[in-house]
């Protein structure tokens, strides 16, 4: 007999990013319900110290555990490269960055290819943490890597600056480094909301990764392997911002396709710092 588990899944961002991964999620499962949490109030992440993003790490993944959630899924990068391996021992409930899914991916597709040429794009503390070239260089040793902070990227997304001549000169800027490269990967998941003029940027050689496509799929599987599917009907989703007042719903509305985005939004009442 099929277990199952109706209980949401909690996603965790800085703002948001994470709907690019809330996104992907719901298109490859659509029968789970998420809560969603963009600490827009501390926002950004990528140029915080690693100890203030512990903490506001554990803060958000406390307040998604007090929303019953089966499990959380960490969709920012800053996060996931400095504080997801200090924190998920601390915890009964399962928690899954964008990192391991991606390269877990290009594992794949490197297998039969020792010539990988990838490109990463992140925070600028991302980067600095050396979180995603370590699992690179784990996993595909072979492989050369180029990585780029790209600190001023989230903040345009935050604004909905995301298809305008200052984001088409800024990510040109910050690409001049990419060349001779075969796949970019986009390690901040605000950075999908740029991925036209990416794309257009690289050309059609460049493979363009978007961290929640390949973060979808892995839960896909981990949901399954545990039988912890939903298989009733879908609770609501719930989206939980620390701040209220910032341009989420303009940003989330053109991402989703949702003009009632709005309504399903909460102001969550946990900050115990200011940092």
């Amino acid at each position: 007999m099929k277990q199952m588990d109706n209980r949401p899944i909690g996603m965790f961002d800085s703002g948001v990013g994470g709907l690019t991964v809330y996104k992907e999620v719901k298109k490859q499962l659509p029968n789970e319900s998420i809560v969603y949490l963009g600490d827009t109030k501390r926002f950004p992440y990528g140029s915080k110290s690693k100890e203030s993003i512990i903490e506001l790490t554990k803060q958000g993944i406390d307040f998604l555990i007090r929303q019953n959630v089966k499990l959380i899924v960490i969709a920012c990068g800053t996060a996931t490269s400095q504080a997801l391996e200090e924190v998920k021992n601390l915890y009964s409930v399962p928690i899954i960055g964008i990192i391991d899914s991606t390269v877990e991916y290009l594992e794949e597709k490197y297998r039969n290819n020792k010539n990988a040429e990838i490109g990463i794009i992140a925070t600028a503390g991302t980067i600095k943490s050396n979180g995603w070239q370590n699992k690179i260089k784990e996993l595909i040793p072979s492989a050369k890597i180029k990585a780029k902070g790209c600190p001023l990227l989230a903040p345009m997304a935050e604004e909905g600056w995301t298809d305008n001549q200052i984001a088409r000169l800024t990510i040109k800027e910050y690409l001049i480094e990419m060349k001779k490269i075969d796949t970019l990967i986009l390690g901040c998941t605000h950075y999908p909301l740029f991925q036209k003029i990416i794309k257009k940027e690289m050309g059609k050689r460049v493979e363009i990764i978007n961290t929640g496509e390949k973060i979808a799929r892995k839960l896909t599987t981990y949901l399954q392997e545990n039988n912890i599917q939903n298989v009733e009907e879908m609770i609501e989703d719930k989206i939980y911002l620390t701040d209220t007042e910032c341009n989420f719903v303009s940003v989330a509305e053109k991402l989703l396709g949702d003009n009632k985005i709005g309504e399903k939004i909460q102001k969550a009442e946990y900050l115990q710092i200011t940092t």
